[in-house]
């Protein structure tokens, strides 16, 4: 009981993994020892069921989206809005977890690589990141990573709202003790609405007192 496989077992028996790997002609057999506690399961289970499995204890969920201006708000034509996620394990990653059953364990890790935000205006913004929360103090600057700018107000949509969907890519890579490797592409959806509209000029007369003019038009 000195060979490594029995991993300081002193009961059940060492069995004979084999694992088909490669494509056509590269197709081949490879063998590993493994130690189980009995005779194995009469099913043998595919290492990317368990990698399912491992995802499915993940509970992704959909992103956290923010933005400014934010729902309730109104934005203007021509001006910076701000985009971005909030991080969490569920929502952005990293997370990992795992699945197993006797003589086989799969581990997945998952992490979102970019958002795709469909504007509502037919512009599609690709984010890389989470994106940078906005912060008063950025003033009307550009976000220097996930943004976007309106060319026209949202009056025309429906509720005067252009809508707004984040599709968060998860890449989730999973590797088996046996040594085999994979990775499963997943994506999760969230929604939101923007309303935009355009700066009007506000009358003042003589005295000082402004008229009684909006300052923002569209809605």
């Amino acid at each position: 009981m000195t060979d490594p496989a029995w991993k300081g077992h002193t009961d059940g028996k060492i069995w004979a993994c084999v694992v088909e790997k490669g494509y056509d002609e590269g197709r081949h057999l490879v063998t590993k020892w493994v130690w189980l506690p009995g005779p194995p399961d009469t099913v043998v289970t595919d290492p990317v069921t368990l990698a399912y499995e491992a995802i499915a204890k993940m509970n992704l969920q959909p992103p956290q989206v923010r933005s400014a201006p934010g729902a309730g708000e109104i934005g203007l034509v021509n001006m910076p809005v701000w985009l971005w996620v909030e991080r969490s394990e569920n929502t952005y990653g990293p997370i990992e977890r795992f699945a197993e059953v006797p003589g086989l364990r799969v581990t997945a890790t998952g992490v979102v690589k970019a958002i795709n935000w469909k504007m509502g205006d037919g512009k599609t913004v690709r984010c890389e990141g989470a994106g940078t929360p906005y912060s008063k103090a950025k003033g009307i600057a550009d976000s220097p990573d996930c943004g976007h700018r309106y060319r026209k107000t949202s009056h025309e949509q429906p509720n005067c709202q252009y809508p707004v969907s984040a599709t968060a890519e998860w890449t989730i890579s999973w590797q088996s003790t046996l040594g085999d490797t994979g990775q499963i592409d997943m994506t999760q959806q969230a929604t939101t609405q923007l309303r935009i509209g355009e700066a009007v000029p506000v009358l003042v007369d003589p005295g000082g007192a402004p008229s009684s003019a909006p300052a923002v038009g569209g809605c």
